[in-house]
């Protein structure tokens, strides 16, 4: 019987947490005055073309501006994602929540779990999780230095759980 199951079970110490998700540096504000600037920008460009003669081009100015809407729209569905990471002395969780609201779970024992990582590979390095023939990609949506620090800090925090044995 777990924790979770019986309230009376004390749980384990969390020996490490961490909380990935990807960044937008465009709050919903600025994406408001960003939109409302285009928007200006290609109905005042359309309606000089429409006054020239050219009043299809109208059309696709308002295309464009649809077009940067749904953009956004999608970046910003994008960065929902959320991945979390648990370590207790007993186990190591990371739980994955798509942006779509699916909820993928994997739990390691500590003692066996390998942190890799291919710090040369720059951009394209991939952060794993891997145990007993179980892999696991944490933060695809980092940067190379936020996984290497990612990395670093899991690697610290499993190194104790490791030498006890």
């Amino acid at each position: 019987m777990h924790a979770e199951e019986n309230p009376s079970i004390p749980s384990p110490p969390t020996l490490f947490d961490a909380v990935l998700y990807p960044h937008r540096s465009l709050g919903p504000t600025g994406f408001w005055i960003l939109m409302a600037c285009v928007s200006a920008v290609s109905f005042g460009a359309g309606l000089l073309f429409m006054l020239a003669g050219a009043w299809p081009v109208l059309g696709f100015f308002g295309l464009d501006v649809l077009l940067i809407y749904g953009a956004f729209k999608l970046s910003y569905r994008a960065a929902r994602m959320v991945e979390t990471i648990a370590l207790t002395e007993e186990s190591l969780l990371v739980r994955r929540v798509t942006p779509r609201g699916r909820v993928r779970s994997w739990t390691f024992q500590p003692f066996w779990v390998r942190v890799s990582i291919d710090e040369a590979a720059g951009r394209d390095s991939r952060l794993v999780l891997s145990s007993h023939g179980r892999h696991v990609a944490l933060g695809d949506f980092l940067l190379h230095d936020e996984r290497v620090a990612l990395a670093k800090e899991l690697r610290g925090a499993l190194a104790p759980l490791k030498g006890s044995a």
